[in-house]
């Protein structure tokens, strides 16, 4: 199961990366209910194997394109991110003191943090590219403007529901202005 899981989160992330058009440097965020994909109700039953499951799948596509993960901590630590240090410094994102657990931070989180090299947490961000939004944890706070919509192959991982986001330049100048196809 929890192999299927990792495979399955390696695919939404290679596809995301691939159709948000990530550039090195660029940050996905992802929030994870690792009690949704058991089919149990979010913040229910966190389950440590299913977070480091779907953070390995994920985090092995983000290293290949270079791009960083923040990964959303659950409502205990109110939506705080657990990224690399070096990210949180690109981005001049102040760190906070909380290291997460199963039931603060959640399991995915946890998972992220033991998992980078020199992991943070910062309080909040607005400027992830992209996102990938397991079970349904709100990840919306997080991005760069303007965030739309993007359907993937697959709806669900293990049992949560998939949405995935991207952003695009803002559009300005009314009906008289030409835009640039390859920026939306």
């Amino acid at each position: 199961m929890y192999e299927e899981l990792k495979k399955q989160a390696a695919a939404a992330a290679k596809e995301i990366i691939s159709l948000a058009k990530l550039r090195p440097g660029d940050i996905l965020v992802v929030g994870c209910s690792s009690s949704e994909a058991a089919g149990k109700k979010i913040g229910s039953d966190s389950n440590e194997d299913i977070g480091r499951a779907l953070f390995a799948g994920i985090w092995e596509e983000a290293k290949k394109a270079q791009v960083y993960v923040a990964a959303q901590c659950c409502e205990h630590l109110n939506r705080a991110l657990i990224l690399e240090e070096a990210a949180a410094r690109a981005y001049a994102l102040p760190p906070v003191n909380v290291v997460p657990q199963k039931k603060a931070g959640g399991s995915f989180a946890t998972a992220a943090y033991a998992s980078f090299n020199h992991p943070v947490a910062v309080e909040e961000m607005h400027c992830a590219k992209a996102g990938l939004d397991i079970g349904d944890t709100l990840i919306g706070m997080h991005m760069d403007k303007v965030c739309v919509p993007v359907r993937l192959s697959m709806r669900k991982l293990g049992e949560a529901n998939l949405v995935a986001c991207r952003v695009r330049p803002k559009f300005i100048g009314g009906e008289r202005a030409l835009y640039d196809k390859e920026l939306d």
